[in-house]
Formats: C-alpha cells, sequence, structure tokens
C-alpha cells in the first residue's frame, strides 16, 4: 500500500513527540482529529504503527520499519524544496474590499496604505458602501461586516470587538442644556441613522438607547460624524473615530457604552487561495492594531 506525504509528515511528528496531544500542538491539529488520520494510516498499511497506553504512543516494530522510510522521505522533501528557485514573498494584482463606510473611513485607509508600503505591485480597491456584500456575486474579493451572516458558502472570522458612545462637538455643548444623565437627551437634537435604511440589527444604536427620534439622520457614518462634528447635535460615534474629529469629545461614557464586532467575510471557494489568505492575515491584523491605538486615544 501507498501512502502519501501528508500522511507521512502527521506520522512522523506523532513519532517523534510520542502522544497525540503533543504532536497536535506542533501540527496545530486537534488531537482526535490526529488520531483518526494515524488509524486510518494504520488500516491503510494494514499495520499497527503504535502500542498506545496512558503513558503514551511508542511505535511498534511495523511503526520503526516505517518511520525510517518516513525519515528518508522528509530528507528528500526538503531537498525539493531547496532546490526550487527563490520566490518573492510580496503580493501583487488586484484585490477589493467591501466595507461599511464606518471602517472603510477611520481605519481601512491607513492599514491598506502600511499593506501596499510592504507590496508595491499590489493594487487595492476600498468598496465604501453602507449595506451587506454579496461575495457570491463576486462583488468584491472579500467584506468586512459588523455581523456574521449564517447563510451562504462563507468564512467568517472574528477581526476585533470595537467599542462606541455618545459625542457632541464642544460648541454644541457650551451652546445647549448640560447632560448629566440619559434623561436630558431628550431636550437636545440626536443625529442617527435613517431608521428604514439601517443595513444591519448591530447598527441600530439608537433604538437600543430608547430613543425614538432622530432629527440629523443618513445612511452614511461619515455625514453622521460631519454633522458631529459641525455642531449639529449628539450622536453614536466609534470610538476609533473620535481622534479625527477635532473639538469632539465622548458623553456620558459611564452610563452608555456600546460593544459591536467587525468579521472578515470570504467566500468559501477562495480558502485555498494564497494570495488571498495572506491578505486578509495581514488585513486582519492590521486593523486589531490599529483599533486598539485609535481607542487608546479617544
Amino acid at each position: 500500500m501507498q501512502t502519501n506525504w501528508d500522511d507521512l509528515r502527521l506520522f512522523l511528528a506523532v513519532a517523534r513527540e510520542e502522544s497525540l496531544s503533543g504532536a497536535g500542538k506542533i501540527l496545530r491539529l486537534d488531537p482526535a482529529t490526529l488520531g483518526r488520520r494515524m488509524q486510518r494510516l494504520e488500516a491503510t498499511l494494514q499495520a499497527n504503527l503504535f502500542a498506545k497506553s496512558p503513558q503514551g504512543y511508542a511505535l511498534t516494530e511495523a511503526g520503526v520499519s516505517l518511520l525510517a522510510r518516513a525519515e528518508t522521505a522528509e530528507r528528500a522533501m526538503r531537498g525539493v524544496v531547496a532546490d526550487l528557485p527563490a520566490q518573492t514573498d510580496q503580493l501583487s494584482g488586484q484585490i477589493r474590499i467591501g466595507a461599511p463606510d464606518g471602517s472603510a473611513n477611520y481605519l481601512l485607509p491607513q492599514v491598506c496604505a502600511a499593506i501596499s508600503d510592504d507590496n508595491p505591485d499590489l493594487d487595492i480597491q476600498i468598496v465604501a458602501l453602507p449595506r451587506v456584500f454579496n461575495l457570491s456575486r463576486r462583488e468584491a474579493d472579500m467584506a468586512i461586516a459588523v455581523s456574521a451572516p449564517t447563510a451562504g458558502r462563507l468564512v467568517v472570522q472574528k477581526i476585533t470587538d470595537y467599542h462606541l458612545h455618545l459625542a457632541a462637538s464642544d460648541t454644541y455643548l457650551a451652546a445647549h442644556p448640560a447632560i448629566i444623565s440619559t434623561a436630558d437627551l431628550r431636550q437636545h437634537r440626536i443625529v442617527g441613522y435613517i431608521p428604514d435604511m439601517i443595513f444591519d440589527r448591530e447598527l441600530d444604536y439608537l433604538s437600543d438607547l430608547g430613543i425614538s427620534r432622530v432629527s440629523l439622520a443618513s445612511n452614511s457614518v461619515s455625514v453622521q460624524i460631519n454633522w458631529i462634528r459641525q455642531g449639529g447635535g449628539i450622536g453614536i460615534a466609534h470610538d476609533f473615530s473620535v481622534p479625527a474629529m477635532r473639538g469632539v469629545r465622548r458623553i456620558l461614557t459611564d452610563q452608555i457604552s456600546l460593544t459591536r464586532a467587525f468579521y472578515l467575510i470570504r467566500h468559501a471557494d477562495d480558502q485555498r487561495n494564497t494570495r488571498l489568505s495572506r491578505f486578509a492575515e495581514a488585513l486582519s491584523t492590521g486593523l486589531r492594531a490599529e483599533v486598539a491605538r485609535l481607542e487608546a486615544l479617544a
């Protein structure tokens, strides 16, 4: 019976660590899954490779024989890799990201600029729209969302939590009655989303706060933030956007605080696309770091 290199690679780890848990840590593989793979390998070879006991996995005579052949194959594989021509680690081509305009305006520009610095042959496109993107129609290579979709052939990865608070400009606060508690908000002009254009339940902040009237409303986060910055009223703002708004500060932070999350959404067919996977990892890492940096400045 013939075995493939992946089976031998797993076998080598178990043989060297003498346990499924130890090998699983090295391989980043669940021990139960690894155990099934070893059972399948034994069935394929029609031989018991391990003597299993509470102390671990010890090689049988058949296992010792396979170990010698596996190590020979390992050396051969290393030689093949060493003989391959050197390849650049840089990304190239075009990648399009769909994102709600809050992250598209206040996070993605600097994160993607840093990725571009490291990959000068890569073209990055940001499509900023206040709606859910349809990856099945290939509207984008990947998308950022504020809730995890439950339908479709999609791969969903949580990127990070982020926080939101009420915010207002110093000029607005100086010209209007003091705000000591949430009850005082009834005397103030509220900035927020157009109720029937909220495309994701996670964005219905004001409803959660019991605020029904929105005097200045837009489907765009950027418009809302500019209203707040210009002294138009009080609204919910992402903490990561506050450092970009000179003269704006958070209010009632001890009484009102919201937490939401960003998710990276990809089409299931792209899981084995190394280029997109590497970009997704760089994007997620950059977003986590940038949210943490900006929130510390809020």
